[in-house]
C-alpha cells in the first residue's frame, strides 16, 4: 500500500516554497491617469473663454497695471450702442443706482468696474461714473485691455 501511495498518481501536495504568491507590481499604470487628464484639459479649454462674465465690448488698449483683487467685483458695461448692463443683466440709465443699491446692500465701499466699447462716446462712460459717485460709491474703476506695446 505504501508503494501505491509513492507512485505519480496520489494525492500532490503543494511545497510551501512553490505556492504563488501575487506580489503587487512597482510599475504604475499612468495610461488612465493621462486619459483624465487630457479629458479634463479639453473641457477646461472649452469652458474657459465662457466663464469671462459680462457683455461682449471692443476695450480701449491700456499700458495701466492690472489690478489683484481676491474678491470679486460688481461689473457695469457700457455697450457700443449705450445700453447698461449691471454683470449681463441690462439695466436702464434711470434704475442703475437703485439696482447697486439693492446687489450691494447699501454698501458704499463695494469696487465698481466699469466697462466701455471703444466705439461709445467719452460722455456716455462719464455719464454712468458720475452717477455712480453720485450714490457714493467711491471704489469706481475702468476696465481696459492690456496693451500689446507696453
Amino acid at each position: 500500500m505504501a508503494g501505491g501511495l509513492q507512485g505519480g498518481g496520489g494525492i500532490r501536495r503543494r511545497r510551501r516554497g512553490h505556492r504563488r504568491s501575487y506580489t503587487p507590481m512597482s510599475d504604475i499604470n499612468v495610461t488612465p491617469f493621462v486619459d483624465v487628464m487630457l479629458v479634463l484639459l479639453i473641457v477646461f479649454m472649452v469652458t474657459a473663454p465662457l466663464l469671462t462674465v459680462g457683455v461682449p465690448v471692443d476695450l480701449p488698449k491700456s499700458q495701466a497695471s492690472p489690478i489683484n483683487e481676491n474678491t470679486e467685483p460688481l461689473v457695469v458695461t457700457v455697450d457700443r450702442n449705450g445700453s447698461i448692463y449691471i454683470q449681463e443683466t441690462e439695466v436702464p440709465f434711470e434704475n442703475l443706482v437703485t439696482r447697486l443699491n439693492a446687489i450691494t446692500e447699501r454698501k458704499p465701499d463695494t469696487r465698481i468696474f466699469v466697462r466701455g466699447d471703444r466705439e461709445i462716446a467719452y460722455g456716455r462712460v462719464m455719464q454712468v461714473m458720475g452717477r455712480l459717485n453720485g450714490a457714493g460709491f467711491e471704489k469706481v474703476a475702468l476696465i481696459t485691455e492690456q496693451d500689446e506695446q507696453g
